[in-house]
């Protein structure tokens, strides 16, 4: 099974990345899962979409092709957002834009926010609402939310709440087992004719 991790900041050495890496490690660590990667958005830096992406402009095919074969071949997701002016970065929707041709579509996602304070609940909420239509990716019911995330998670472990932390690897761990199962279930799921998009591309 391949578990693929969306960093969802453009800021470079983001929070998100580092939480992102804490994830894929502990992915990397389930038996269920072999092959587990971070796909970092302040890497890949995509421009925003332009309708040239449906025409096959080659150009968009030569930038979104190695990405878009981890999508495809990935059974389920990791999408980690900041909260930013209580907000998803404008690079993580554009990121959804990107993938109406069924890389998404059908696979369970994990929505994992943080914040450098006490919010983080606007992502989730955003997330759940509104990117989720053409592309299909489907949210299952559990989030993590990541809070005073500067105190956490740090390589120097003087710089972590340990509380905290301890609390948070466990829920993170109980998530992760969750999307797993939802993943193994979702592959059945895509077995079946009514799955395919292609009559209907869009959602409504």
């Amino acid at each position: 099974m391949q578990i693929t991790v969306v960093s969802g900041s453009h800021r470079k050495k983001s929070q998100s990345r580092k939480i992102s890496d804490v994830i894929r490690c502990r992915l990397a660590e389930n038996q269920s899962v072999t092959k587990s990667e971070v796909i970092d958005l302040s890497v890949i830096e995509l421009p925003l979409w332009e309708e040239a992406i449906w025409e096959n402009d080659p150009a968009w095919i030569a930038r979104l092709s190695s990405v878009s074969k981890v999508l495809e071949e990935s059974d389920g997701f990791v999408i980690v957002s900041p909260e930013w002016h209580g907000m998803v970065p404008s690079a993580l929707k554009n990121f959804f834009l990107m993938w109406g041709e069924g890389q998404l579509a059908h696979k369970p996602a994990l929505i994992v926010s943080i914040s450098s304070s006490n919010g983080g609940s606007y992502p989730v909420a955003e997330l759940r609402m509104s990117s989720y239509k053409n592309n299909r990716i489907c949210y299952i019911p559990e989030h993590l939310i990541i809070r005073n995330v500067g105190s956490i998670f740090n390589m120097d472990s003087q710089e972590n709440d340990a509380e905290t932390q301890h609390r948070l690897t466990e829920r993170m761990l109980y998530c992760i087992q969750l999307l797993i199962c939802y993943a193994e279930g979702f592959k059945r799921i895509r077995q079946n004719k009514a799955t395919d998009i292609s009559t209907f591309k869009f959602g409504m």
